[in-house]
């Protein structure tokens, strides 16, 4: 294809952090590319979700572990500064402007047009009167907010979670509506920076994860004066004339805030994008190189996919795309089996998840029950991480459970979830073992340090057998 045709090699639409890692990666491989966004470059995790939402628990987080160990907790002796607070976060979002990400793109060599990009046509793009035309086009577009069809909700001005994390003051009472990750970790930040917070779920909490991280969570909340209602469902919500927000639950009790947030999932951002003149419709089917099926020129890559909605998931996937647009468009091979360099296959087997609660939660690969539904031959070992030396130098008392999944057959690690204070960086160790499908004969030999908190993968192994 005569490159001389086409305004460029690569058209991402989307510049938040996966488009901007498609672009940079295809670019390092000699494409010309350029980005297309609306409105911040850095996107949603930048401005107005990862970033911004953890600066807001993290303080909380440092008072809390203070308050856990004798001696600290005696010099502690006031409450958070929520002004203080709300500055740090703001400086985590360089005040909602993106002159340095921008600045960025130029300096990685990659072409900045904003605007709101279409696909009006095979490897064309349109952003305003301008069409740019390109060898291959790269949909970035992220994930929107799911809205619950509650009666008067969408009148009742509420908060999405992009308000809760951009606030400039705390509500003397919030109501959260689910229990996902969103919906826990605003709820925990807002009590902790003095608003008296009602959690409403209709299910329980982080039900995807394994059932004792929700039951953990739960109660850590309750402890931080969050009231934690479950399995319930609102009926009606209403905003009145002195702006107080009314919520009537199925069970007939009514529940009151000054502000209601609105954190009940997301969905792929594919609205207006063109793709029905395509013949494309409902959800984006990619390969393992994130093309889309049925073409030779597009690829959905990151939360617009619907495969893996997380910030870090994405940005792998955007590492692989953006190498395997290159290596296709060069004429040069291309690696997309399992594992290849140009296949996203952590996306089946190797997801990490996060939740910035304390305790927190960090997962990677299966849950028991998946495990189990995808017919492995499943063992599991349990351990209280407060039984390790290291965690009780953490904190006193401190409380927290890990799990293992394993495959039997294979004898490999397939799954792992721990819930505790600071225990995201565990979660690294458990997502090589399973990339690496690492032998649980050979983890014997993965010493850990004394006395961390890394000892509990001795203490699970040592539940789970020497090997005979």
């Amino acid at each position: 294809m005569d490159t001389t045709t086409y305004d460029y090699d690569l058209v991402v639409v989307g510049a938040g952090p996966v488009g901007e890692n498609v672009a940079d990666y295809a670019t390092r491989r000699g494409l010309r590319a350029a980005v297309v966004e609306s409105e911040l470059v850095g996107g949603e995790c930048s401005y107005w979700a990862c970033m911004p939402s953890k600066a807001l628990l993290r303080s909380g987080h440092a008072l809390r572990a203070a308050r856990r160990v004798a001696g600290a907790r005696e010099a502690v002796t006031g409450s958070l500064d929520a002004a203080a607070v709300l500055a740090r976060r703001t400086s985590f979002t360089d005040g909602w402007a993106d002159d340095g990400q921008a600045a960025w793109l130029a300096s990685a060599g990659i072409d900045l047009v904003r605007g709101r990009g279409r696909v009006v046509g095979p490897r064309a793009v349109q952003v305003g009167e301008r069409v740019l035309t390109a060898r291959a086009v790269a949909l970035a577009t992220g994930s929107v907010p799911v809205v619950p069809p509650v009666a008067g909700l969408a009148d009742a001005a509420p908060w999405g979670t992009r308000d809760a994390t951009s606030a400039d003051h705390v509500p003397p009472r919030l109501v959260v509506l689910g229990g996902g990750v969103a919906g826990v970790e605003l709820a925990q930040a807002y009590a902790s920076l003095g608003s008296r917070v009602t959690l409403l779920s209709v299910s329980g909490l982080l039900d995807r994860e394994e059932p004792f991280a929700g039951e953990h969570l739960a109660g850590a909340l309750a402890a931080d004066g969050v009231d934690v209602r479950l399995h319930v469902t609102p009926t009606r919500v209403d905003r009145r004339a002195d702006g107080v927000v009314t919520v009537t639950l199925d069970d007939g009790r009514v529940v009151e805030g000054e502000e209601i947030l609105v954190a009940t999932g997301r969905r792929p951002s594919t609205d207006d994008l063109g793709l029905d003149a395509l013949g494309l419709s409902g959800a984006l089917r990619v390969d393992e190189t994130l093309r889309v099926e049925g073409t030779d020129w597009l690829y959905a890559v990151g939360d617009v996919n619907g495969r893996a909605l997380l910030t870090h998931q994405g940005k792998y996937q955007a590492r692989a795309a953006g190498e395997a647009i290159a290596a296709r468009l060069r004429g040069t091979p291309l690696d997309d089996g399992p594992w290849g360099a140009h296949a996203a296959t952590a996306d089946r087997a190797a997801v990490p998840r996060v939740v910035f609660t304390d305790p927190a939660v960090a997962s990677v690969g299966l849950t028991e029950a998946r495990a189990r539904e995808s017919g492995l031959a499943v063992r599991t070992v349990k351990h209280d991480l407060g039984s390790v030396a290291g965690a009780a130098l953490e904190a006193d008392d401190y409380t927290g459970r890990a799990l293992l999944v394993v495959d039997a057959d294979r004898q490999v690690v397939v799954g792992a979830t721990f819930v505790g204070q600071d225990v995201a960086e565990l979660l690294h160790a458990a997502t090589v073992a399973i990339v690496g499908e690492v032998p649980v004969d050979r983890l014997w030999h993965a010493v850990p340090a004394y006395p961390t908190i890394s000892e509990i993968w001795l203490r699970l192994l040592e539940s789970y057998g020497r090997p005979s």
